[in-house]
């Protein structure tokens, strides 16, 4: 078995920001497994611009973003191993993998970063009625069969769901020679960010059809065309709504899930929200030693915010490492009366004193679907904690209120809020320090009075 003090498990933009941040905060035995062939996970097949504006401050397309951190993890010779399938990961943070060249192996990690990103939902999910001919893809399937493997999957293309995926899959097919004839979403909002939806549909003049879904497929061999129909305010068909579209391709944009099965499998605690782990406010798992970041913990809108988290973690993966070690017992040698010296274990005194821990929930309400962290304790915590969040349905002219106990401490007004977008609100620890009582924390959405 091989001993590493932090093994990071993915190699997609964070699990390589949080290899960085580690190293940068003085780890130096670091190994990063990455599943595919090549560093960079999704972002490989992403070569539409639009990424990097808030870290790099300048538009790069998705490979090049990748490009910035995999050059600096090489720079740094932080280890990695490709084609690496992590089978378990113990509570004792013992991982279990597997890979052409070594086999299966295992390694003793004194903290563990998961990073693994996320997966789309498949057809089997919808229970759209039909055959399952050749034609159907999710739309990051296709995204990379255009994008690296150079093969068209279709000519004439619906789109349902309006997540960012397939909104930017209908502008690349529309530019790859295909008539996209719809983009339909069963909510009445899009779940995509509003630049994609202008981008993506406004300017090709492709119809985002709100409150729509596809009720039957048609074709047995090869998708011949669906029918879309309009749902009501419970997302259930309206007879007499129903029209038939000939197509040869079905894309399915229909949302992500983290890739949680190790966190499962480890016992860690999942948010049934989020669908990834609960985490406190240093992003730690409840299986102490394990923290997460990126995708796997919740899903994103931009890739800038999963580095931004990723670096987080990997900076308190760093400090729980070092804890540890000064926590540990240490080898004196003591000097005997006749000469002879002794080998003895002493306690370090040099870590931080033990104290009771009192830990805030974190409580969505009204109109806020979850926030991550889930929990914060004002011993732990740094000066400031950023707290995301996002909403379940649009919001105009609203306010996000903030409660300590009953109390309201930030009201922070908002002309519009989207499920699309994701959201954020900091706490600070000087501000939790004057409620040594409170025991919870709730976010919720309030409507603002119209003056008079």
């Amino acid at each position: 078995m091989t001993d590493y003090e932090l093994v990071i498990i993915g190699g997609g933009p964070a699990g390589l920001a949080a290899g960085i941040s580690a190293r940068k905060n003085g780890i130096e035995r670091i190994l990063i497994l990455e599943r595919d062939k090549e560093l960079g996970g999704i972002l490989n097949q992403c070569i539409h611009n639009g990424f990097g504006l808030h870290t790099f401050q300048e538009e790069l397309t998705g490979p090049e973003y990748a490009d910035r951190y995999i050059q600096e993890v090489r720079k740094l010779r932080i280890e990695c191993r490709l084609n690496t399938m992590v089978l378990d990961i113990s509570p004792e943070r013992k991982v279990t993998a597997v890979n052409p060249s070594d086999g299966m192996f295992e390694i003793q990690a004194q903290a563990v970063i998961l990073a693994m990103g996320c997966r789309e939902r498949p057809r089997g999910a919808l229970n759209i009625p039909g055959y399952r001919p050749a034609g159907i893809f999710s739309a990051g399937t296709a995204q990379r069969l255009v994008n690296i493997e150079g093969y068209m999957p279709g000519k004439e293309v619906v789109i349902l769901g309006s997540g960012d995926i397939g909104l930017i899959m209908a502008r690349r097919m529309t530019l790859e020679g295909a008539s996209v004839k719809a983009v339909a979403e069963l909510m009445p909002y899009s779940s995509g960010l509003k630049r994609n939806i202008v981008q993506c549909l406004d300017d090709y003049g492709i119809p985002l059809m709100l409150s729509h879904t596809v009720v039957r497929i048609w074709g047995k061999e090869r998708l011949e065309g669906i029918t879309l129909a309009e749902v009501d305010e419970k997302g259930r068909p309206i007879p007499g709504t129903e029209e038939e579209i000939s197509c040869d391709t079905l894309l399915l944009s229909v949302g992500l899930i983290p890739e949680n099965e190790l966190s499962k499998d480890c016992g860690i605690v999942l948010d049934p929200s989020t669908k990834g782990p609960e985490v406190n406010e240093s992003l730690e798992t409840t299986s102490e030693g394990i923290f997460a970041c990126g995708n796997v913990l919740h899903v994103h809108d931009l890739v800038d915010y999963v580095s931004e988290e990723a670096e987080l973690a990997g900076k308190y993966a760093a400090q729980y490492i070092k804890e540890s070690k000064a926590s540990q017992p240490v080898e004196c040698i003591k000097e005997g009366k006749n000469g002879q010296s002794a080998v003895y274990r002493k306690e370090d005194k040099s870590s931080r004193p033990a104290e009771l821990i009192r830990e805030i929930r974190l409580i969505p309400e009204s109109g806020v679907s979850y926030t991550v962290p889930q929990k914060i304790s004002p011993a732990r915590m740094p000066e400031q904690v950023t707290v995301r969040f996002r909403v379940r349905s649009i919001f105009h002219r609203c306010s996000v209120g903030v409660y300590f106990g009953e109390r309201c401490i930030v009201q922070k007004k908002r002309l519009i809020m989207a499920p699309g977008e994701m959201e954020s609100i900091m706490l600070s620890r000087e501000k939790l320090r004057e409620f040594p009582e409170i025991k919870t924390i709730t976010i919720r959405i309030e409507e603002q009075m119209e003056e008079a």
